[in-house]
């Protein structure tokens, strides 16, 4: 029951807050709980999410990647030179593969050349940051095709923005890969034990690559969702959301020392990042104090994992 009652607590403590921003927060504004508040959280939420359920595979093989920000700004301006010059195929195809690229280094550096995933990772994201910021000079590149604009994070289906169909679309997909497939078993396995999973047969290199591949591909993916929410690519965009995304996976109880993963917790844990960030500006917080209070949900998200570790053992 212990187990049980760990891998449901962020589910109550979603539930929680909600109730408590909902009754304190219904007099700011349209209200906490008014549906155009709501779909605003999503907006800003939902690619955070995207970008977590990626970091769940990583995280499960006791990997880090901290190279997603950066992949995500370079990613939408590749998207948004390509879908400007070429069309929208060949803007979403470019950016989806220099995400899976990407990720391919990561792997290679880890898996490889045996160097320590936050070693690796952390060299990755200033070279990918300067790529950013060499591209185009700085400069952003907007984009003018309304149909993307429409199917990639700028538009609704109904009240519904086209960025939450995305997020579900990617939700399913890592549920099933996770829970119901090989891939997800052995994900787990090389996580959790390493030499066991080697002596069972599991190519433990092969699935460091892959699983930096998949983190990276759907961090590009979440640089096409922003260039498409936001008119166009941007080099910063996405460079603050890696602490973000590594606390959605660890709040929704995936472990930071592997073997233990949750996709729905890492999609919950997202939204509930965003529910906080959202109350915070509610109740009238400064930037710099929302930073303060974004640093302790990390330490808790961290401290909660390393506890739940220690007891499961």
């Amino acid at each position: 029951m212990k187990i049980k009652l760990n891998e449901m607590i962020v589910f109550i403590a979603f539930i929680g807050l909600f109730l408590i921003f909902s009754v304190t927060l219904h007099n700011v504004g349209v209200g906490f709980a008014h549906i155009s508040n709501l779909m605003n959280i999503l907006r800003q939420t939902c690619l955070i999410a995207i970008m977590a359920v990626g970091m769940t595979f990583v995280l499960a093989a006791a990997l880090i990647d901290l190279s997603i920000g950066p992949i995500v700004g370079v990613a939408s301006l590749v998207c948004a030179l390509l879908v400007e010059s070429y069309g929208i195929a060949a803007g979403v195809a470019g950016a989806l593969l220099y995400g899976c690229l990407a990720g391919a280094a990561n792997g290679v550096l880890i898996a490889y050349l045996n160097m320590p995933p936050f070693i690796a990772t952390l060299g990755t994201q200033t070279v990918w940051m300067g790529i950013a910021r060499t591209m185009t000079n700085l400069k952003a590149v907007p984009i003018t095709n309304q149909t993307f604009l429409d199917i990639f994070g700028g538009g609704n289906l109904g009240v519904i923005p086209s960025v939450f169909i995305w997020m579900i679309i990617i939700f399913a997909a890592g549920y099933i890969v996770m829970k119901k497939t090989a891939f997800g078993r052995r994900t787990l396995a090389v996580g959790g034990n390493p030499n066991a999973a080697f002596y069972s047969g599991v190519k433990i290199k092969k699935v460091q690559m892959q699983v930096m591949m998949i983190c990276g591909v759907l961090a590009a993916l979440a640089g096409i969702l922003w260039s498409g929410r936001f008119g166009g690519g941007r080099y910063t965009l996405g460079e603050d959301a890696g602490t973000s995304v590594i606390a959605a996976s660890v709040l929704g109880g995936t472990s930071m020392f592997g073997g233990k993963a949750s996709i729905p917790g890492a999609i919950v844990g997202a939204i509930m990042i965003g529910m906080i960030d959202n109350a915070l500006v509610m109740y009238g917080l400064s930037v710099h104090q929302q930073m303060i209070v974004r640093g302790l949900v990390i330490i808790v998200a961290v401290a909660l994992s390393s506890t739940q570790e220690k007891s499961v053992k």
